[in-house]
């Protein structure tokens, strides 16, 4: 078992990811896996996914996360409630975190015995476990309480591993990457001071002190001070030529008989590390610096068990080679999400400087398109504390981070287009994947669209069969085509179904399929834990103004299965262009089916059987409210 905190929150078991739950989920999996085995006390965990303001039901919803938890980890994991919270023992599973703390501490012993080139291999490999921010996905809360300390200890590996590069004599090597973390970081006077001394030990003397006086700038006009005297006493040495640096030569001896570390890098004082300063503020190290683990690398996990859509994964990995950005559109349940995450995986190598991924939706409805750009600026490298206020600007540096760089970036959920827009990379090498529900998503310029409906008939089968996994061989085969087609043949309705025959004796599909051919409870049986195929278009419809939400429940009610635009004007008591145009808008909210046009011309139009049962169940709570 494998848990990751350094970048998105995650769990592997045997190299498959463990489904987590929503941000609330990975903040309780994040700190339990950061109090070490200690208690977390119930009190403080709320605090830490809710705050100071928690729901009255805090303490039974944290029962619910850790008992998802248990289920999903698996044996070998100890989660277990003890006094007054909650203690998580991993046993002898991994967690990048503690991996990183000792190959820096491993590193950092090596830097000071002089042991260079060990410490240049150790601190590369701790710094190979970030995959972009630490403790991504997680309530701010804790983002804030523990991201600081986490990310500081990683800034420090960047310097000490800096520092054994320039000891072993790879001066132009390092001056790219220590050229953007002194951009990202100019009053680290650490890094400013090593990137002095590359320079100059490149032969470029005057760059070097041009570093310095940019920095000397620096602090006196946003902070009011001098450079420190380490900083001073380096620029001098550099002045007058007299700083030692280590030569090539130089490095092969200092490798095997312990070549000292250039004065000057000594002298320029270290961040804190953790256990002088555990809060310590740190800024997110730079990406694509030139040192190894610093390329974002956000994307959730690919479906494994991903079947069919073969046409469309062809058209949307020919438009992402041919430099075009990508929508994927389609009613709620059809499995965009899954294609757009199948399809980055696919062509992941031909974005080599990382992958941005942001779910555009949360609770409350559409994610801030500022908030998101804040989580891509600190991907890209950004400090907190640099981000800028306003929304054109941090669009304007997120553009520029990016100009002549191959990133894919997934936008998952979209609500419509001017959410979209501010997070598109503009012109150069950079794709964007977009996925929604909403067909205002097709106005973007220069994208290809892509709409998704059900699956063909021997997919869906493929796709619940192997989804209920091994103990179905066998099953019946006429049972699970009905139960796929119950399902409309949507990803979404497949895989809830195969999840609930998966955990059912073997030979009961019959009677599955039999309970989902009862209209009245077909909606209820795909409901599993956090997946609910009717919460999706609750959600739709919520958003729907009030005409339109009524004309879809009136017509979900007393429309024929195909209708035209005559049948929902005389339904709706409208004339017939008014019924086309409410019509049209069904359509654009992936409420309804465009079908083929009838010999007049008129197209045709049709519910999935899903979204009409939906329909008809809020038309008799209309009317038992009324």
């Amino acid at each position: 078992m494998d848990f990751r905190i350094l970048g998105s929150v995650s769990a592997e078991r045997e190299g498959r990811a463990v489904v987590l739950d929503g941000t609330k989920q990975r903040t309780v999996l994040a700190a339990l896996l950061l109090a070490r085995g200690q208690v977390m006390t119930d009190e403080r965990l709320t605090a830490l996914v809710w705050g100071w303001d928690p729901p009255a039901t805090g303490k039974g919803q944290l029962y619910t996360y850790t008992s998802r938890l248990r289920t999903r980890v698996g044996p070998g994991i100890r989660l277990e409630r003890s006094g007054p919270g909650y203690r998580l023992d991993i046993g002898d599973a991994t967690l990048d975190w503690e991996t990183f703390r000792r190959l820096s501490r491993a590193g950092d012993a090596d830097l000071r015995a002089g042991r260079y080139a060990d410490a240049q291999r150790r601190l590369a490999a701790a710094l190979a476990l970030w995959k972009g921010p630490a403790l991504t996905g997680v309530t701010r809360q804790l983002a804030e309480t523990e991201g600081h300390r986490l990310e500081e200890a990683r800034l420090l590996a960047v310097e000490h591993h800096a520092e054994a590069a320039l000891a072993l004599g790879h001066h132009a090597e390092a001056v790219s990457g220590l050229t953007r973390h002194v951009a990202l970081h100019p009053g680290r006077e650490r890094l400013r001071g090593l990137l002095m001394t590359a320079l100059y030990g490149c032969g470029r003397q005057t760059d070097a002190l041009a570093v310095y006086e940019e920095g000397r700038r620096v602090l006196a006009e946003e902070l009011g001070i001098r450079p420190g005297p380490a900083l001073r006493t380096l620029h001098q040495e550099i002045l007058a030529g007299t700083l030692p640096t280590a030569s090539g030569r130089d490095a092969e001896r200092g490798a095997s008989s312990g070549h000292p570390v250039p004065a000057a890098l000594h002298r320029v004082p270290h961040a804190p590390n953790e256990a002088e300063n555990p809060r310590a503020v740190l800024a997110v190290p730079a990406t694509d610096s030139g040192w190894p683990g610093l390329t974002p690398a956000l994307l959730p996990a690919a479906p494994y068990d991903f079947v069919g859509r073969a046409a469309e994964v062809a058209e949307l990995l020919g438009a992402l080679g041919a430099h075009q950005d990508v929508v994927v559109t389609g009613a709620p349940g059809t499995g965009k999400s899954a294609l757009a995450l199948h399809v980055a995986e696919h062509c992941r190598g031909g974005f080599p400087q990382g992958q941005l991924y942001a779910d555009l939706r949360e609770e409350a409805g559409a994610r801030d398109p500022g908030e998101v750009l804040g989580w891509f600026l600190r991907a890209l490298g950004t400090p907190s504390d640099r981000l800028p206020a306003t929304l054109d600007e941090r669009v304007q540096l997120y553009r520029t981070l990016l100009n002549g760089r191959h990133v894919l970036v997934l936008l998952d959920n979209a609500h419509d287009d001017a959410q979209v827009r501010p997070l598109l990379p503009g012109n150069g090498a950079s794709r964007t994947i977009v996925t929604g529900v909403r067909s205002p998503l097709a106005s973007l310029e220069g994208t290809r669209l892509v709409r998704l409906g059900p699956l063909e008939p021997g997919e869906a089968v493929r796709l619940l069969a192997g989804a209920a996994g091994s103990t179905r061989k066998g099953e019946d085969a006429d049972a699970i085509v009905r139960i796929a087609e119950f399902c409309d043949r949507l990803p979404l309705a497949l895989r809830i179904a195969a999840s609930r025959l998966a955990v059912r004796p073997p030979g009961a599909a019959a009677r599955f399929a039999a309970r989902l051919e009862s209209e009245e409870r077909r909606l209820g049986e795909l409901r599993l834990g956090s997946l609910d195929f009717e919460a999706g278009l609750g959600r739709l419809l919520g958003e729907l103004p009030p005409r339109l939400a009524g004309a879809f429940t009136a017509l979900a009610v007393a429309a024929p299965a195909r209708l035209t635009a005559d049948d929902a004007a005389a339904i709706l008591a409208v004339g017939t262009d008014d019924a086309e145009d409410l019509l049209e808008q069904l359509v654009d909210a992936a409420l309804l089916d465009l079908g083929n046009a009838e010999a007049g011309g008129r197209p045709r139009y049709r519910f999935l059987p899903l979204v009409r049962l939906f329909a008809r169940q809020q038309s008799r709570r209309i009317v038992a409210v009324g």
